[in-house]
């Protein structure tokens, strides 16, 4: 398949009073062009901070971002711009992302004044948008505190793909909804991903929603990729520890498949200044003496499957 996204050893740190945060540490993986990378994990892992890294509001530490075979690590401010044109976000809260003092046509309209179109286009443009993610015309000179959650992420939506881009990075766009709402928003994404041709990074802390959308799924602890799969493949055999006890954890109402919660025992490894070793190591129930003091490294156990664990890594010996 035709990769549009490749991520390369990329790093994200933070200088705290502390200390070094590593809040992504030597990331990789690649996107395929229209699919959807699901990236999961706790609050606190560095999913947010990937994607606001790749989208380029945050500078990486290290390493690179391949978007269409160009690195954009590096970027002049017009080039910058131009980037963010291609690649744009989708906020976790429909209501703080969006700016209270400007009604509905103001906040999907500004993009394109900005990048130098003429009102009345953009005007016929806002109106097109609009009936695409499915807001009310009677809603255009609303104001977000006025809409509820539903309606305003649709607002937001809207925003993101006023200016057409190809890839789009979804920070938990339906954690703050109400379920049903949540049902809504997601067909409405995955129709809009056939329709446009869009691709997807979607970050979410719910298993049920990334089985839902996405085509491959990256599982996170603590600023490390620790599984990469197919999405069938990840819920048929989940390899790391951890993806096990997050896939052990995801609520059923089918009383046969009923499962006993996997509790995940002991302390969170700090992630300032971390220790040498698996970070996931405190709280792994099979964790041997060297997992305390060698990092894993990302590999493939088959096609398309690779994991960040010891436990599976009977290729290489003793470090």
């Amino acid at each position: 398949m035709d990769t549009i996204l490749e991520i390369r050893h990329l790093k994200k740190y933070f200088d705290t009073k502390a200390g070094m945060l590593h809040a992504v540490d030597d990331i990789s993986f690649r996107v395929a062009r229209g699919q959807t990378l699901g990236v999961v994990g706790e609050s606190g892992c560095g999913k947010s901070t990937l994607g606001r890294t790749i989208q380029h509001l945050l500078e990486p530490t290290e390493g690179e971002i391949l978007f269409k075979g160009r690195d954009v690590t590096r970027l002049s401010k017009k080039e910058c711009r131009d980037y963010m044109k291609e690649v744009q976000m989708i906020f976790q809260d429909p209501y703080s992302s969006l700016n209270p003092r400007m009604t509905v046509k103001q906040i999907i309209l500004e993009p394109l004044l900005i990048d130098g179109e003429k009102r009345s286009a953009a005007e016929e443009k806002v109106r097109r948008m609009m009936e695409t993610v499915g807001i009310d015309p009677r809603f255009e000179n609303a104001y977000p505190n006025e809409l509820d959650g539903g309606r305003r992420q649709r607002v937001g939506i809207a925003r993101a793909l006023i200016l057409e881009p190809e890839f789009i990075i979804c920070d938990e766009p339906v954690s703050a909804l109400d379920v049903s709402i949540q049902a809504q928003i997601l067909n409405l994404m995955m129709d809009l991903q056939e329709k446009l041709g869009l691709t997807y990074i979607f970050v979410t802390h719910d298993l049920s929603v990334v089985k839902h959308i996405s085509n491959k799924i990256a599982v996170m602890y603590l600023g490390n990729l620790v599984e990469y799969a197919e999405t069938e493949e990840l819920f048929a055999n989940p390899s790391h520890p951890y993806t096990q006890a997050l896939l052990a954890s995801v609520p059923t109402i089918d009383l046969k498949k009923a499962k006993q919660i996997q509790v995940i025992a002991g302390e969170i490894s700090s992630p300032i200044n971390p220790k040498p070793g698996c970070r996931f190591a405190p709280r792994c129930p099979h964790a041997t003496e060297r997992c305390f003091r060698v990092q894993p490294e990302l590999h493939e156990i088959n096609a398309d499957h690779s994991v960040a664990c010891h436990l599976l890594d009977k290729g290489q010996k003793g470090g």
